[in-house]
């Protein structure tokens, strides 16, 4: 099966700095690949990167099939790639309905299209402040809504950065029911966590980010069963 998203030697600087090196890894539909690794190993600008939000270069870089190399972000967003930034960018002066509303795409592939009814099933605390200012709630409610808005875009692959930081535990178990769903849609998931216990607990494969480069890709299993790689690259 050819992959949905497709990373070969994928590298990206900051100016003259070079952060990424030659990142390759690959994501199927429907599947969950996590991105573990310190603070500052390189996850979140990995994603950038392949949204074209940094500057980067790439052997291969595709989705779809389709090279999304030198695509404006809103062109690659366009194709059925959804992003959630670590910083959420929800519409602080808009209700939830109205930041949902601005999120809206068309249906792709076929699937049954999510609307407000079905994500206020997944979401339902999302539900009861419908009318709610995005300013006026709290940072796992605003994680709930920013995930929420870009599946009103009906993406076929989501990448999501950091979606278990700084949010209470009860918060953290919607977020991992949220990826569950969407993998029960068809909707592949690359997530960038530090927190490699909740990455672990829904991802199919794990990749290990380490100073720029990939130290470890393999099936989440036998990450777990690797305790020496997790010492000397997460200090767990």
């Amino acid at each position: 099966m050819s992959p949905l998203l497709d990373v070969h030697e994928l590298s990206a600087s900051y100016g003259r700095a070079q952060v990424l090196f030659d990142i390759s890894l690959q994501v199927q539909p429907g599947e969950v690949v996590a991105l573990i690794g310190r603070n500052g190993a390189g996850k979140t600008t990995t994603l950038k990167a392949i949204m074209g939000l940094v500057s980067a270069r790439a052997d291969r870089l595709t989705f779809k099939g389709q090279s999304i190399v030198g695509r404006p972000t809103y062109g690659i967003a366009r194709l059925g790639l959804g992003y959630v930034p670590e910083d959420r960018r929800i519409f602080t002066d808009l209700t939830v309905a109205e930041n949902l509303e601005v999120g809206r795409q068309a249906q792709r592939g076929g699937r049954s299209p999510w609307d407000l009814t079905r994500l206020f099933a997944l979401f339902p605390n999302l539900a009861e402040m419908r009318g709610r200012r995005g300013g006026h709630m709290s940072g796992g409610e605003q994680q709930m809504l920013a995930i929420a808005r870009t599946l009103m875009g009906n993406p076929e692959a989501i990448l999501l950065d950091e979606p278990s930081e700084g949010i209470a535990p009860v918060i953290v178990q919607t977020m991992a029911q949220a990826v569950r769903a969407m993998k029960a849609e068809g909707v592949a998931v690359l997530l960038s966590e530090q927190n490699w216990a909740f990455a672990a607990a829904i991802a199919d494969r794990t990749c290990v980010i380490e100073r720029g480069s990939v130290r470890f890709q393999g099936t989440t299993a036998d990450f777990l069963k690797d305790e020496a790689l997790r010492t000397e690259t997460l200090g767990v």
